[in-house]
């Protein structure tokens, strides 16, 4: 795969004041009688941009379910501490969970014939009382976060007849009309094109937020990324920078498959950048085809 370039950290977000870290301690889940997480610590430092890579299964999504306190329709113990610039996020009711932490999931339900306008406007929420009227001031912020993420060109369309990747930034500028100082998001190049997940990515690094994002691509996340947390069977078995952590030997040992890591510079920037590139089966044959006989 071809290098991607990483794009300039251009804010769209709150400021730099306004940023907060991550700190997970010690955090397990169960779920029913089966563990899904088991005793995973790590930091996220504010304003970069933290993916979460691992086979499926893994306990990606799960772990951001965890940060966020998802409700879980079965029975579920959960342990360990999560912290969002130094406040314990499970002591916040879910009005300041959400002026913190904007979550943005694989599957978003939404009427279909709802406007793109009207999908913004329900970030509003947390920070307005119930039954309350747009403001002047939530009309231009939601405008402005439109022109920044180049939503402003369908904005009156219906929601559902957007694109995949018109639909992802769509989600992802509803989540910034929060105004969160966390910005958490479940798969958010999954079912995309090439070009559409280039784009969802460097927007995504632009916004100049505190994100935490599970990706499949490693490639993707070696791109983009500052840093990567790589979880197998529900623990974190590494931990840092993309160059620092995905090496031959943890992805067969993680992923099971044989893959050639190298490390490039890109001669513009000088900057250090993974390439991975996996060890393909040689192509099978195509089967002769049956005598008659057989296919009597």
């Amino acid at each position: 795969m071809s290098m991607v370039n990483q794009p300039q950290n251009n804010s769209h977000g709150p400021g730099d004041a306004d940023l907060a870290h991550i700190n997970v301690e010690r955090l397990s889940l169960t779920l029913g009688v089966n563990a899904i997480l088991r005793d995973i610590s790590f930091t996220v430092e504010c304003g970069s941009l933290t993916g979460i890579v691992g086979p499926n299964g893994a306990g990606k999504s799960s772990l951001l379910r965890a940060i966020y306190c998802h409700r879980y329709d079965q029975p579920a113990s959960l342990s360990g501490q999560v912290m969002i610039a130094g406040h314990p996020v499970h002591k916040m009711n879910r009005r300041e969970r959400a002026c913190k932490i904007a979550v943005v999931l694989q599957e978003s339900a939404l009427p279909f014939e709802v406007s793109v306008r009207e999908v913004l406007a329900t970030g509003l929420t947390p920070r307005k009382p119930l039954l309350s009227f747009t403001s002047r001031d939530d009309t231009q912020l939601i405008e402005r976060i439109a022109a920044d993420l180049d939503v402003m060109r369908f904005i009156d369309r219906d929601f559902g007849s957007l694109s995949g990747g018109e639909k992802q930034r769509v989600l992802i500028a509803r989540a910034l009309v929060q105004q969160p100082q966390i910005l958490l998001l479940d798969e958010p190049t999954n079912h995309l094109d090439i070009q559409h997940q280039i784009e969802t990515l460097s927007l995504v690094r632009s916004l100049g937020v505190t994100v935490l994002l599970t990706i499949h691509d490693l490639n993707m996340a070696g791109a983009y990324c500052d840093q990567l947390l790589v979880l197998n069977k529900g623990q974190l078995v590494a931990n840092g920078k993309p160059d620092q952590v995905l090496n031959r030997e943890l992805i067969q040992d993680v992923f099971r498959v044989s893959a050639d890591v190298a490390i490039v510079r890109n001669t513009h920037t000088q900057e250090r950048r993974i390439r991975i590139a996996y060890d393909m089966p040689s192509r099978v044959p195509v089967a002769a085809q049956p005598s008659r006989e057989f296919r009597k």
